[in-house]
């Protein structure tokens, strides 16, 4: 690129638990909240806005391109440009590298760019087609109300079970994450271990005021609604009895499903590794996996020489980003594939890593990142996270995971982790994704 794209400071809520604090509020209107308070810390004018580039998994049609919509309610210009994109959980990502293109190009200078998510409002979903005589108007649904549920020609879904399954391997995002645990040998005592640890360091940079820096309280006429993400503050006793971590029953083995259904449903693609009564165990639990959530955030993307010209903090510099695909059964291997052409992109090696902030969809497909980094690339993942270089402040297991807004809060905590460590000068933000998908992005602080 001919010009260096800067990251200026960003803003979140505090992240809602599903169908808790955040339950009655709209997606746009948590973005808009945000996007109004993040103008306020930085005094950026609204007419020096370009663009609202914005990440939504959950699209409904009650907010048809919700960049548009929560930039207009937020006072932003008519003129500015508005995209709202799908990429799912590297959503986040995306729109930062999307804002950073137009940038690059010429369409523009000062962007907004995030991710915004309400779990607790995705709806439960009726599909037919409209030739179906009760479902071709709103009053003839109604009328046919009784009969729908029974009627083969009708499907009545919820929307969060149907999204978070892949369509194509026909795979929940918590099965891909057992085959991860299965194939790679993964075993629920070090699944456990790390979702301990996470949720301590999460507990940690909460108590320590870490996240105050990045982190607005929600308030609404006043009345202040959530002040600090909301899962961690329920799990704490997990932290202090982390027995109860293990107690938790495993999610594929029960009186209807023993795990061996398990390995007769998908035990075709882990290869030549076979199920062995009394000996393979199940590993993925309730606790052992990122919680659903709620939040919105945003981050001012420009050019150094715009955010010089509008005053603006400079928190850093861009330098890379990437976007590759795996097999979708094992989707949460994705960070693994994306970082080497991050790195390789921006001219770096692991070792030039200072910080990293790594999406936790499961402690097994941490672990599992963690395995393929070392064996296939030399990349010693493990290592950082050993040495608090690696989401030393918690991750998605502890603060939650609201889709389309984690790979944004990752830059932020990235950014504040870098700030904190004086010596650091590079940082790594890498996500997996339903599908299949990994991204990742390389930044360098400002000096």
């Amino acid at each position: 690129m001919n010009k260096k794209i800067v990251l200026c400071p960003g803003l979140r809520t505090p992240i809602g638990q599903l169908a808790k604090s955040f339950s009655q509020i709209l997606p746009e209107d948590l973005l808009q909240y945000t996007v109004e308070n993040l103008l306020k810390k930085t005094n950026l004018k609204k007419e020096s806005i370009d663009g609202m580039i914005i990440g939504w998994t959950g699209q409904s049609s009650h907010a048809p391109n919700i960049a548009r919509i929560a930039g207009l309610k937020a006072g932003l210009s008519e003129s500015i440009q508005a995209v709202t994109l799908q990429a799912n959980c590297v959503s986040g990502i995306e729109a930062i590298s999307s804002a950073a293109r137009r940038i690059a190009l010429g369409e523009g200078e000062c962007y907004i760019a995030g991710g915004t998510e309400s779990m607790s409002s995705m709806p439960f979903i009726m599909r037919g087609d409209r030739q179906h005589k009760a479902l071709r108007t709103l009053d003839t649904l109604y009328k046919n109300w009784d009969t729908l549920p029974a009627d083969p020609a009708i499907k009545i879904l919820d929307s969060i079970e149907e999204g978070l399954t892949d369509p194509v391997k026909r795979i929940s995002m918590a099965q891909t994450a057992e085959l991860c645990a299965q194939k790679f040998n993964i075993s629920r005592a070090e699944q456990d271990q790390y979702t301990h640890q996470t949720l301590s360091r999460c507990a940690e940079g909460v108590d320590s005021g870490f996240y105050k820096n990045h982190v607005v309280p929600l308030k609404i006429k006043g009345e202040q609604i959530l002040e600090k993400d909301e899962y961690i503050q329920l799990r704490r006793g997990l932290i202090d009895k982390p027995q109860m971590i293990k107690k938790a029953p495993p999610l594929f083995q029960n009186s209807t499903y023993p795990f061996s259904r398990f390995y007769q449903d998908f035990g075709y693609l882990m290869g030549e590794k076979k199920y062995q009564e009394g000996v393979t165990q199940p590993t993925v639990t309730l606790f052992n996996a990122c919680p659903r959530s709620d939040a919105a955030v945003a981050i001012i993307v420009t050019s150094e020489e715009k955010a010089q010209e509008l005053g603006l903090e400079i928190m850093a510099e861009i330098k890379s980003w990437a976007f590759t695909g795996v097999d979708p059964a094992f989707m949460g291997i994705g960070p693994a594939y994306a970082a080497p052409i991050a790195l390789k992109n921006a001219g770096l090696s692991f070792n030039d890593l200072d910080q990293i902030e790594l999406h936790e969809a499961f402690a097994a497909t941490v672990l599992s990142v963690f395995y393929i980094g070392e064996k296939e690339f030399n990349h010693s993942w493990k290592k950082m996270w050993k040495e608090k270089k690696l989401n030393p402040n918690g991750g998605s297991m502890g603060l939650g995971h609201p889709l389309a807004a984690t790979g944004t809060r990752l830059l932020l905590n990235l950014i504040d982790a870098l700030k904190a460590n004086r010596p650091s000068r590079f940082g790594l933000v890498a996500a997996c994704a339903s599908g299949g998908l990994g991204g990742a992005m390389i930044i360098e602080k400002k000096r």
